[in-house]
């Protein structure tokens, strides 16, 4: 039996961009230990924010700060400061966000997601690039061991931060439970609610310059110079350097064409996904891409980028293409549009790639590895 920490800070259920990516991540992976161990004990520290989201249980327990974690800044000083105190009797800590307390004195756990900050940093801002190039290559040298969302980000955490392969292994996520095919009389009822045509092509993630949505736009705007194409559905939260994005769709005389939702609640994340008639992700670089997956368990065909873990996630059952080739993005998407055989048969093959990535399997992985560095001397 071990007594396992938690360092859940970065979850939140507040509407924003701050609720996606590794805040999912990291809210899954708990419920998942959650549900499978009952032997260990958790203790998860948490914010404000996620009060209400989560349940004490025989083994977990919640402790909520009462600072404003959610908040960057603080989030970094109480994790230095408050969190090295609050570990000193547990067997390990889990620290699923890149950085570690340096001051921690228990078996540490590290997960790093991914290493952007160091393959684009020019699409960072510099305050955030410098803190994270510090703190993560610092607590990459102090961790026991370190988890990654994809065996390219294991390659990179090596690489780029000088640790052994040895020390490093591949958890994948799984999707979440909600993500599954819908009725049909569902999907309708959801696109009358939201004012939606028969068939859109869908995008969801940050607005971000790694995300690379600018150039969807461009190849969106070739696409209609090939067919008269479905409208383009550009959703997510306003992240950072997102200016180009809009006046990207301008630039092109887009704006009756290209639609912005805004930020998407999780709660609706899978009517989204059901409803679109392709899903396209053509990100520059991700630790996983969470959203690739998640379409895919909707049973909505795929396309994304070649780089990075996207080839991982969506195997043989997606389209890749290059991520700096916007020609070659509008022939993937006019290719699915034109056949809806192909698109048939891209859901079937869609829902049984997902099917193999489940946080069962991954919440087995994460309780061994902490099981390995609670023993393991330094």
């Amino acid at each position: 039996m071990i007594h396992a920490g938690i360092n859940a800070q970065i979850v939140t259920f507040n509407r924003g961009y701050r609720q996606a990516g590794v805040s999912r991540f990291t809210e899954q992976m708990v419920l998942a230990l959650q549900r499978r161990d009952r032997s260990d004990h958790y203790s998860v520290f948490v914010n404000e924010t996620a009060r209400g989201g989560f349940a004490d249980s025989p083994n977990m327990r919640f402790r909520y700060t009462r600072l404003p974690a959610v908040k960057p800044a603080v989030r970094i000083l109480w994790e230095q400061t408050a969190l090295p105190l609050l570990a000193s009797r547990l067997n390990v800590l889990h620290c699923p966000v890149n950085v570690m307390p340096l001051l921690a004195t228990c078996p540490a756990v590290l997960t790093i997601h991914d290493l952007t900050f160091l393959r684009y940093p020019d699409r960072f801002r510099p305050e955030r690039r410098r803190y994270l190039t510090a703190l993560t290559r610092l607590s990459a040298r102090r961790a026991r061991r370190i988890m990654t969302d994809s065996a390219n980000t294991k390659l990179d955490v090596a690489e780029l931060l000088d640790v052994p392969l040895d020390k490093i292994e591949v958890v994948y996520p799984g999707a979440d439970e909600a993500f599954h095919p819908l009725p049909p009389a569902e999907v309708e009822a959801f696109r009358r609610a939201k004012g939606l045509p028969d068939q859109f092509i869908l995008y969801v993630g940050t607005l971000e310059p790694r995300k690379n949505v600018e150039l969807l736009v461009r190849a969106y705007s070739l696409l209609l110079q090939r067919m008269a194409a479905c409208p383009l559905v550009i959703a997510g939260g306003k992240g950072w350097m997102f200016d180009q994005i809009f006046a990207a769709v301008k630039d092109h005389n887009l704006t009756e064409r290209v639609f912005f939702p805004g930020y998407v609640d999780a709660a609706e994340l899978a009517q989204w996904y059901a409803a679109a008639t392709i899903f396209v992700y053509p990100s520059l670089y991700e630790g996983f891409g969470l959203p690739a997956l998640e379409a895919m368990a909707c049973g909505v065909p795929v396309v994304v980028s070649d780089v990075s873990s996207l080839p991982e996630v969506v195997g043989d059952a997606g389209i890749k293409v290059d991520a700096h080739d916007a020609e070659q993005l509008a022939d993937a998407l006019a290719e699915l549009l034109r056949s809806n055989e192909q698109r048939q048969q891209m859901s079937a093959a869609g829902l049984r790639h997902a099917a193999t990535f489940t946080w069962v399997r991954a919440a087995d992985q994460i309780t061994r590895i902490y099981r390995e560095a609670a023993s393991s001397t330094r």
